[in-house]
């Protein structure tokens, strides 16, 4: 019987991963992979199968569990995002050498503009760096087919696999079409072989010799004509222009061709970018005068094509070097390449006159804020007021957003709050300067990467307040949970990890938590903080500010809802609204002064210890 469903991209990956029998699944969440482990989940706990599926406390954690699987012959999947294989990347090295006895797919989700990441960068380099091979789907579908193509050459040529969706596929929707699958039935047995699965660096180099077969072997599988790399070239046919894309530009491209009826357009399509399909590349630029590259997020096909002389891309100009390929862009930037060549240009761009009409509605542009309530925000404030010339370290998560509030210096990666703080400490220590520093990072965020940085700082003497910002989940992400909670990724108890055991086993000797929304409290702990900090016996003072997030937790982080309003006593000085930054404060146009958007406000009354001249109170 057959189940017809619209699926999200993530949850079409999911469905690939489940009926290809993966037996595990590891991730850690980000942005845009999130949603493919609770519909691995959802799919697993349909069919009733022993599939084991686990948030994991960070990316390099999961593929290490991911590979132990493979290597006792079952299949297994690392799902993360595309600077999620930056932590990965050391065990992404290694098992690519050793490689793999079960499939072993990792699914590394791009995201090209960047639309909440820290880089653009490209995974198809990581694949290539590694010399594992890299899929890049084109739509959901595609993306479900790739995972079982990835898990058999994984099988066949003994190599991790990588499937790189980018954003508009992981949250594109297509209707797709699957039968009852079946559950995996391999049973764990690891064959003890030392020289391979504990090689040493005399046996590494053996092991790279054998990888760079693979990469030849693969290549050569990946050089003739099939579902993923094909051409529609007419045997014989010269043209003037020919076009090479892969992944989400493929799409795109596809659609604006279509409709403008461009066949005499041909274009090469590849999906299996690496090892790169010499052979099937070489085909189609020898019939074509000039080609060009449009491609997701880096110029990767086109510096990997050999006559340079014939291409036209990024690195030319005629492609935008950053940034996300819109249908807009591609169609402006095709026609734009026709026009030059004295060929015929695409037709009226409809593009463009739909931005105009946009544009000329003058939309007000909101930047991201906190949620009203957000218990960081509080956090944030009483920083600011209680250490107002500290250096504030920050870090990945929701409370990046405190830098609208003034009160985030520097964000690099995750766990890098901690790490960061600890050098701003020591160069400053090393000039006889006592300089205030806090660092601020989430609970999730500790747990990813945190507690490394911690030991580090607390071993070398750096001295600073650690803030750990504690709303019991993962909000940016999704409201997965955390280590402290004791949940698992199916909703099945685990084993909680206490957050302050995890900071004492650090070696700190202060630690106090504090509710951020008693902003007095708040204040007199960070003071006390600063006040050990400063001690010359003193070092790291941990302050750990726990509230639960107001969407995750909708009744027990607001037990009572206070209704606010500001009086004719408010003076305009815009304090509220400039360093407690709610939204639910504004300036109302209609009164002349400042009002409560009583919709959006939450009433948690955290702002009512906030206005310099007390214009903000409880109404009755």
């Amino acid at each position: 019987m057959e189940t017809r469903e619209i699926l999200l991209g993530n949850g079409a990956i999911a469905l690939g991963i489940v009926e290809s029998a993966c037996q595990v699944v590891t991730a850690y969440p980000g942005t845009p992979s999130s949603e493919i482990v609770p519909e691995v989940i959802r799919f697993v706990k349909a069919g009733g199968f022993n599939t084991y599926v686990e948030w994991s406390t960070n990316e390099k954690v999961g593929l290490d569990i991911a590979f132990a699987a493979s290597i006792s012959g079952k299949r297994a999947a690392c799902c993360m995002k595309q600077v999620g294989l930056n932590v990965a990347a050391d065990s992404l090295m290694s098992c690519a050498y050793l490689g793999t006895v079960g499939g072993l797919v990792i699914i590394s989700c791009d995201e090209p503009m960047p639309h909440s990441s820290a880089t653009e960068q490209d995974t198809r380099f990581m694949a290539k760096f590694a010399k594992v091979p890299v899929l890049d789907p084109s739509t959901p579908q595609e993306a479900r087919e790739m995972v079982g193509v990835a898990f058999s050459l994984s099988e066949e040529f003994k190599v991790p696999v990588i499937l790189r969706p980018a954003v508009r596929v992981c949250h594109a929707r297509q209707s797709i079409t699957y039968r009852p699958m079946a559950e995996g039935k391999r049973k764990a047995d690891f064959g003890r072989n030392p020289d391979r699965w504990a090689a040493t660096p005399r046996f590494r180099l053996t092991l790279h010799a054998e990888l760079n077969e693979k990469v030849m072997e693969i290549g050569k599988t990946f050089d003739g004509l099939s579902a993923h790399n094909f051409h529609d070239l007419e045997p014989g046919k010269k043209y003037p222009l020919g076009i090479v894309a892969g992944g989400v530009p493929y799409a795109v491209l596809r659609d604006i061709l279509r409709e403008e009826d461009r066949t005499d357009i041909p274009v090469l399509k590849l999906g299996a970018p690496y090892p790169f399909p010499e052979s099937l590349a070489s085909d189609f630029l020898s019939a074509c005068e000039k080609v060009l590259v449009i491609e997701e997020t880096d110029a990767f096909i086109e510096l990997l094509i050999r006559d340079c002389y014939k291409v036209l891309g990024r690195l030319t100009g005629h492609i935008p070097r950053e940034g996300e390929l819109l249908p807009q862009i591609i169609h402006r930037k095709v026609s734009d390449v026709l026009s030059e060549l004295g060929q015929q240009p695409l037709k009226k761009d409809e593009f463009a006159e739909a931005m105009a009409v946009v544009n000329s509605l003058e939309l007000p542009i909101r930047k991201p804020t906190l949620c009203p309530g957000c218990p960081h925000r509080a956090t944030f404030f009483a920083i600011r007021s209680a250490l107002p010339k500290a250096i504030i370290t920050s870090d990945i998560g929701c409370y990046t957003l405190g830098i609208n509030m003034g009160a985030v210096d520097t964000i690099l990666n995750m766990g890098a709050a901690i790490t960061m703080a600890a050098g701003f400490y020591h160069s400053f220590a090393q000039d006889g300067v006592a300089q205030p520093i806090v660092s601020t990072i989430g609970d999730s965020t500790f747990f990813h990467s945190g507690t490394s940085g911690l030991l580090n700082a607390v071993y070398n003497g750096a001295k600073f307040i650690l803030v750990i910002m504690d709303n019991l989940t993962t909000a940016m992400t999704g409201m997965q949970p955390t280590p402290a909670l004791g949940i698992r990724a199916d909703g099945s108890s685990g084993k909680a990890v206490s957050l302050e055991r995890a900071v004492i086993g650090c070696g700190v000797e202060f630690m106090e938590a504090v509710d951020p929304y008693d902003l007095e409290k708040m204040n007199e702990v960070l003071k006390k903080a600063a006040a050990y900090v400063n001690d010359p016996g003193g070092g790291i003072a941990v302050v750990i500010a726990r509230h639960p997030c107001l969407i995750a937790y909708r009744e027990k982080a607001l037990l009572k809802k206070k209704k606010i309003s500001i009086t004719e006593d408010c003076v305009e000085c815009n304090f509220c609204i400039e360093r407690f930054e709610c939204p639910a404060i504004f300036r109302d146009q209609e009164l002349g002064r400042t009002s409560i958007n009583q919709q959006l406000c939450s009433g948690c009354g955290v702002c009512l210890s906030v206005c310099p001249t007390g214009a903000i109170v409880e109404a009755a």
